[in-house]
């Protein structure tokens, strides 16, 4: 008889954990510059093939732990979209690492633990499509390398692991040789239009968001193309001819404070209006989905370990810890402030009941959503502006804010759902976990086991990360003392929903600039529809609103990205092997992702060790030939990888 499979072992959680600070870090930086995050399932499961397949018992299983582990952790990273508004409101000066931690670990786990009931209605018996869980199963199946399984006779291991490493290899030369300013990694710059109204325009070169604009398609580059426009050619000289500059005032200043103040206010409007479209949209497959998972719930348990969930007196014990760490973070939050102690307990009881009620609505939604249209294109500000604004009005009908308590309120809402969020992103990955397993044989239970593992991993992470990039770059829109480098990371999302919180409570807010782009939120709505009726290109409107919300120097690259994506698959559908080219394409982009990004949590490093802006310049700031090496540069490399991959992809196997 032979033994069972491996599966969930110690080496398979070690090395998805490493995985996971790998991934993490990446995540956090790419979702602080760009408001993107990307999946890290198919490059984990990638690099664990071809690293566990050089050991003779690996088994495919053991590789899906791997990934289900590092794809956990790497969601987790999605609460920079809230958790650095704590700093950005001035509350926090830093990250304190237990605090930070915990709030990751209570969210997450209830993330895992609020969608396994879920799982038999919209995993197993459900016909969603699951896009990323189902490209993960293939990669895990044609490339497993496994001894008396799957062998990678054909190489597509090591092939994937080349591709991760080319494109991991090619953004982080290139961001390595914009920090020596040898070349210049951004060019940027305003003009005036006409009389008064004045533009702008910053583009870098970046070849992270170039791959993350190859991840979200020509739809979503276009949208965002879309929302560039709107902001840089509409609306920002409409209100400069509005607005004369000032005396004494240049004209970069007077321009970039209107895009600040009023232009990208506009794309948040656009933005809240585009979120609850989206959900709405989705409310009836999701209130389907919950119909279903009721009616599963009652059903027979089997004794097949590949239909078994965590035991639910696990699920009820780490439930009744959750709740109380969020009960001990929240009233020890409002006990250490002087002018809301009167008031800890009264918020405390708001706080775990908004968690617990919450965030298993949210967990079904989200993890509906992400197995509708896939975790990576899931609304996910989408929850997290619902939530915020939920959040600070329940608080404001229980303690009235009063100049003393307001900050601190705001603070409060943004901690409370700062866990809500933790515990959406999470189940916005779960499911998608799970499906990779059902496809290959894999037991739900210990993927849970897994999942929670990857939670803590991330957590661990996280904290110490922020508070790096919080010291050498800084946020946008928060005080930044002592910070380094001089162009702060945008934040958008930690920007947008900390600006939410603040109108609420205190009463600050731009709301004219808000409802003008909450009227065009509605209008790009109705184009969308139209669009669909025609059997045109979709036009997302939350992506458009993100492109209105965030500088062009976000953008650029990602438009870039969507585009030669475009180009690039419809050259790969004519090749020998199309869905051979396609992994290519994805694992070269996820390695773009990667290596820029690591880069930057590394440049970070040296910046806070130097108190240097620029650790490694090896020539003055105005180096005469930066400008046109950057630009042959993000070129060069681009021509080089595509290339690369189109011969590899032309060749039959």
């Amino acid at each position: 008889m032979n033994p069972a499979p491996k599966e969930l072992t110690i080496r398979g959680l070690v090395l998805g954990a490493l995985l996971t600070t790998v991934f993490t870090a990446a995540n956090v930086y790419l979702g602080l510059k760009v408001g993107l995050t990307f999946a890290s399932s198919i490059p984990a499961a990638v690099i664990s093939m071809a690293i566990l397949s050089r050991v003779k018992d690996s088994t495919i299983l053991e590789n899906n732990i791997v990934q289900t582990v590092a794809s956990a952790a790497g969601t987790l990273s999605a609460i920079i979209f809230v958790l650095p508004g704590l700093v950005i409101v001035g509350w926090w000066a830093g990250f304190p690492f237990w605090q930070s931690f915990l709030i990751c670990v209570a969210g997450g786990v209830l993330g895992v633990l609020f969608t396994i009931p879920l799982r038999r209605a919209l995993v197993t018996t459900s016909d969603l499509p699951y896009p990323e869980g189902v490209a993960a199963a293939e990669v895990l199946k044609v490339g497993s390398g496994v001894r008396g399984e799957t062998k990678d006779d054909t190489g597509e291991a090591r092939e994937g692991l080349t591709a991760v490493m080319l494109g991991t290899f090619a953004s982080a030369g290139l961001a390595i040789l914009g920090a020596t300013r040898i070349a210049a990694t951004e060019i940027a710059g305003v003009f005036r239009l006409g009389g008064t109204a004045s533009s702008g325009y910053q583009i870098a070169w970046s070849l992270a968001l170039l791959g993350a604009g190859h991840l979200v398609g020509l739809s979503v580059g276009m949208a965002m193309l879309v929302g560039q426009v709107i902001s840089w050619v509409i609306a920002l000289p409409i209100l400069t001819s509005m607005q004369p500059m000032a005396e004494g005032v240049t004209l970069t200043a007077h321009t970039m404070g209107i895009w600040r103040t009023q232009v990208r206010f506009i794309g948040a409007g656009a933005i809240a209006v585009a979120s609850i479209y989206t959900l709405a949209k989705l409310a009836k497959p999701v209130v389907a989905g919950l119909v279903s998972t009721l009616a599963a719930s009652r059903a027979v348990k089997t004794g097949d370990e590949t239909d078994r969930d965590l035991e639910p007196a696990w699920i009820y014990v780490l439930t009744a810890v959750c709740m109380v760490i969020t009960a001990y973070l929240a009233y020890t939050f409002a006990q250490s402030v002087p002018a809301l102690a009167s008031s800890a307990l009264k918020l405390t009881i708001i706080a775990v009941p908004f968690v617990l009620l919450v965030g298993f609505l949210i967990a079904g939604v989200c993890g509906y959503m992400a197995g509708l249209i896939g975790a990576s294109n899931s609304p996910i500000s989408g929850v997290g502006i619902l939530s915020i604004v939920i959040c600070a009005s329940t608080i404001v009908l229980a303690v009235a804010p009063t100049p003393e308590t307001r900050p601190a309120l705001v603070a409060f809402a943004l901690f409370v759902t700062a866990i809500v969020f933790a515990c959406a992103t999470i189940s916005n990955d779960n499911l998608q976990d799970l499906k990779t397993g059902q496809l290959v044989g894999a037991s739900p239970r210990r993927q849970q086991i897994a999942l929670i593992v990857g939670v803590a991993s991330g957590a661990a992470v996280i904290p110490p990360v922020l508070n790096l990039l919080a010291k050498a770059y800084g946020f946008a829109g928060a005080p930044n003392i002592g910070v380094v480098a001089p162009n702060p990371l945008p934040a958008p999302q930690a920007t947008l929903i900390s600006a939410l919180a603040q109108g609420v409570i205190g009463g600050s807010l731009e709301w004219k600039m808000i409802g003008i782009g909450a009227a065009v939120g509605v209008g790009l709505i109705l184009v969308d529809l139209m669009l669909g009726t025609m059997k045109k290109l979709r036009i997302p409107p939350l992506a458009v609103g993100i492109g209105i919300y965030l500088p062009m120097s976000a953008t650029f690259a990602v438009i870039v990205g969507a585009v030669i994506s475009h180009w690039y698959d419809k050259r790969a559908r004519a090749m020998p092997n199309p869905g051979r080219a396609e992994r290519l394409g994805t694992l070269v982009a996820s390695g773009l992702i990667v290596g820029e990004s690591l880069w930057g949590v590394l440049n970070a490093g040296l910046i806070v060790a130097f108190a240097k802006d620029a650790p490694i310049g090896l020539v003055p700031e105005d180096f005469a030939l930066a400008k046109p090496l950057g630009v042959i540069g993000f070129i060069a490399a681009i021509v080089w990888l595509y290339g690369w991959m189109l011969r590899r992809s032309a060749v039959a196997r």
